[in-house]
């Protein structure tokens, strides 16, 4: 994907997100997700410690906020690390896909740690990476790589999230999860 490409592609998950996107990881759980459901865009996914990551779709944003297509206001997390907020401008390129658009802001508004866990969980099914002869599933292998995140009912709440994500019309089925 060119550099041209990947920077309106990103860009345009804002306003399909209705305008406004509230963190980098929910960015890319979003645009993972939106994928696995035959939305397109062709970003690469890989795992990273907050599940799929793709460095294209990161880089991306970072030339769309740079060049004004998207606005990134920068703020500190309560626990001290940083987090993004972007927001369309009239520059931002808009989804003639009404489908997509409502799946992506059914996605994002998702709580981020949950989004993180669903996606987490749909990037492990997708990938084979956990254990099924030991009778594991994706989301017993998300909770064993992420056990400071599943607590408070987190990870029901993943689960019943992901569940109406697959309730949703989309092109290719979200895969079903153990």
């Amino acid at each position: 994907m060119s550099g041209y490409d990947r920077h309106l592609k990103a860009a345009r998950v804002v306003n399909e997100a209705g305008g406004e996107l509230i963190g980098r990881t929910r960015l890319q759980k979003v645009v993972y997700l939106a994928q696995l459901a035959g939305f397109g865009d062709d970003f690469s996914f890989e795992y990273k410690h907050y599940g799929p990551f793709s460095d294209d779709l990161a880089t991306g944003m970072e030339i769309a906020a740079g060049v004004g297509i998207v606005q990134e206001e920068e703020r500190r997390a309560e626990w001290g690390g940083r987090y993004s907020i972007y927001s369309a401008t009239d520059r931002t390129p808009r989804s003639e896909d009404a489908a997509r658009s409502a799946f992506i802001q059914a996605a994002a508004r998702i709580s981020p740690i949950e989004l993180e866990l669903a996606a987490t969980a749909a990037f492990l099914q997708q990938n084979g990476w956990y254990d099924r002869k030991d009778g594991e599933d994706p989301w017993v292998e998300t909770a064993r790589r992420k056990p400071d995140k599943v607590g408070n009912g987190r990870l029901e709440r993943a689960k019943a999230a992901y569940k109406a994500l697959m309730a949703i019309r989309t092109p290719v089925p979200l895969p079903q999860i153990a």
